[in-house]
């Protein structure tokens, strides 16, 4: 007969007279003493983060956090228009809006690079990885933008931030940069590395698993999703957007005709 261990948990506990987070003592080690970031990258990773960390965590925060009225922004919107009551239900309903395609498509970028990482060959891993999606006609993850080209300014500043970092091995980013090579050579122009793209490398360099980068991405977009609300709220867009679909999207059915007859 096999018997399961019981779980447990590491990241608090709490007396009669004490909190803690981890093993820091939330009143006397963190409050006034520690950054939202130096403590949430604690919390995530399980250990004490180096300057490095925090010098890049917080500039992928910044990226991460706000991209303008795209599905997210409006989703957030739109249903606090529905339910202005329920702020937390608008920004959840904007953060389900974070996925493969849009804001958390790091984690897409991040997997094809642990491929390259752990390939014997790493040029002809990722040679293979750009055949493959040209053949299915798909842009790789963390590559091309419709708007930034040739160079995603936010991509080109995040790399040239992690090639200076003397702490970082760097694999990542090579990974990536023979990734982009191998892309570019298959397409025959020069395809952008965009912003997901190299935030997956940078958050690899960290050591931040790829089943958790989307997480990052969570949190940013949550307190630029918070923006929008108040915006909202000083000037309401929500009730502009509906009725702009309304009227661009037309209904082609048989419905609403006169009937014949009458």
């Amino acid at each position: 007969m096999t018997t399961t261990a019981k779980p447990v948990t590491r990241l608090c506990t709490h007396t009669l007279t004490s909190l803690h987070y981890r093993d820091a003592n939330l009143v006397e080690d963190l409050m006034g003493k520690k950054t939202f970031t130096e403590v949430m990258v604690m919390q995530i990773l399980g250990r004490e983060p180096r300057p490095v960390d925090l010098r890049i965590t917080d500039v992928v925060l910044i990226v991460l956090m706000e991209h303008g009225l795209t599905p997210s922004a409006i989703a957030t919107r739109l249903i606090y228009m529905s339910a202005p009551e329920n702020l937390q239900g608008a920004v959840s309903a904007g953060l389900l809006a974070v996925g493969s395609s849009f804001v958390g498509t790091m984690e897409n970028c991040a997997q094809l690079l642990d491929r390259i990482g752990a390939a014997a060959d790493p040029d002809a891993e990722a040679m293979e990885i750009a055949r493959h999606y040209k053949a299915v006609k798909s842009p790789v993850p963390g590559f091309g933008h419709h708007l930034h080209k040739p160079v995603d300014p936010r991509a080109y500043k995040l790399l040239e931030m992690g090639r200076a970092e003397p702490d970082l091995a760097g694999d990542k980013i090579r990974a990536l940069e023979c990734l982009s090579r191998a892309v570019d050579a298959v397409s025959g122009r020069a395809i952008t590395i965009n912003a997901t793209g190299a935030v997956a490398a940078l958050l690899g360099e960290l050591g931040v698993a790829t089943g958790v980068m989307r997480g990052f991405a969570v949190i940013s977009r949550a307190a630029g999703l918070v923006a929008h609300i108040v915006e909202e709220q000083q000037s309401p867009s929500g009730r502009f957007i509906w009725d702009t679909v309304e009227h661009a999207i037309p209904y082609v059915g048989e419905g609403g005709r006169p009937e014949e007859g009458r």
